[in-house]
Order: C-alpha cells, then sequence, then structure tokens
C-alpha cells in the first residue's frame, strides 16, 4: 500500500492540512498548535475559549450519532443521550459531555458512557476523552474537521463501553443486545 505524502509542516497557523489522511492532518494541526503556542491561530487564552465554544456545536451531532449508534445496535434502545453544553468547571476550564446511560449500567452503579471535550486551565489547547480512557487532540475549526473526529468519537465511546464490562470483571448482560441474542 502507497500512502500519501504529507505536505511540509509550515509554521503559520491556522494552516489547512491536506496529508490525505483525516486524522493525520488534525494531528498535524495540533503539533503546530503546540509548536507556535497557538489554537487555530489565537494565541490568547480568551480567543481559543472562543474558538473551543464555537467547536461544540460542530462535534455535538458527530458526538450524539457515536453514542446513538451504541444505544440502538448494543443497547437495543433502551439507553438515552444527555449532553451538558459548553460550562465553565471546576478547575477553571471549559468543557463540555456527551453521556450515554441506560438501565442496566444504572443498576450495575456504573458510570455512563462518557465523551468529554474540555480545555483545562493549564492546556495550550484543547482535547477529548471518555469515561474511562485517555486524551485526544481536539483541533475542530469548521464542520468539516468535526465531521472527520466521528471516527475518534465512535473509538472514544466503544472503549468506554468495553471499559465499563471489564470494570464489572467481563459481565456483559450489562449490554442488552448479548443477552438478547444479538450478538455479531
Amino acid at each position: 500500500m502507497k500512502f500519501p505524502t504529507p505536505e511540509r509542516f509550515p509554521r503559520s497557523t491556522g494552516t489547512t492540512y491536506s496529508s490525505g489522511l483525516e486524522y493525520t492532518a488534525a494531528l498535524l494541526r495540533h503539533f503546530a498548535d503546540l509548536r507556535d503556542g497557538t489554537h487555530g491561530g489565537a494565541s490568547s487564552r480568551r480567543d481559543k475559549e472562543r474558538l473551543f465554544a464555537a467547536a461544540v456545536p460542530l462535534l455535538d451531532p458527530h458526538g450524539r450519532r457515536a453514542l446513538e449508534e451504541i444505544n440502538t445496535y448494543l443497547l437495543l434502545g433502551t439507553g438515552e443521550v444527555t449532553a451538558t453544553g459548553v460550562h465553565r468547571s471546576a478547575d477553571g476550564g471549559i468543557d463540555t459531555a456527551w453521556a450515554l446511560s441506560w438501565p442496566e449500567q444504572r443498576a450495575a452503579g456504573l458510570e455512563p458512557i462518557v465523551i468529554r471535550a474540555y480545555f483545562g486551565p493549564g492546556s495550550a489547547h484543547p482535547h477529548l476523552q471518555g469515561g474511562t480512557v485517555g486524551d485526544w487532540p481536539l483541533n475542530v475549526l469548521d464542520e468539516e474537521q468535526a465531521t472527520t473526529e466521528l471516527s475518534t468519537l465512535r473509538a472514544i465511546a466503544a472503549a468506554d463501553i468495553h471499559n465499563l464490562v471489564f470494570q464489572l470483571g467481563g459481565d456483559v448482560r450489562i449490554i442488552p443486545a448479548t443477552v438478547n441474542g444479538l450478538n455479531a
């Protein structure tokens, strides 16, 4: 397999990267921001937070979709997706979260599946994370970039539900599709 040749790593901020692979373009934007101390061309905390707040509505349908897919195919429609909207976090940063909860998860005393977008107070730029999984860079400045994050959001949600099962020692009975004969 021949891979596309990446473009040069330009110094200017706000550059559109086209490596041929969306996730590598997002990483190039992320690394350029780290190198330059910016986020989407913004250098002040206020401007970076403004860009984060603008990215949340772009991400919202994709975060909801990733969770609704799990709700439909694994939870058989028994779950509920909720979203917090952008708010100031207890640590002084800003964040938002999408969550999927369902009766078996609540009965087991587990936290819901969570996709969180946050901009921590000491961070140079925002990140995505799950309730049980680590950080991914969040560099979304337009609808096209938000759309390419769907695969990342799906991976976060899938890792989270996997980890919730293992918090119960591998008890898959919290997943309705596994007890109703709909296994893959």
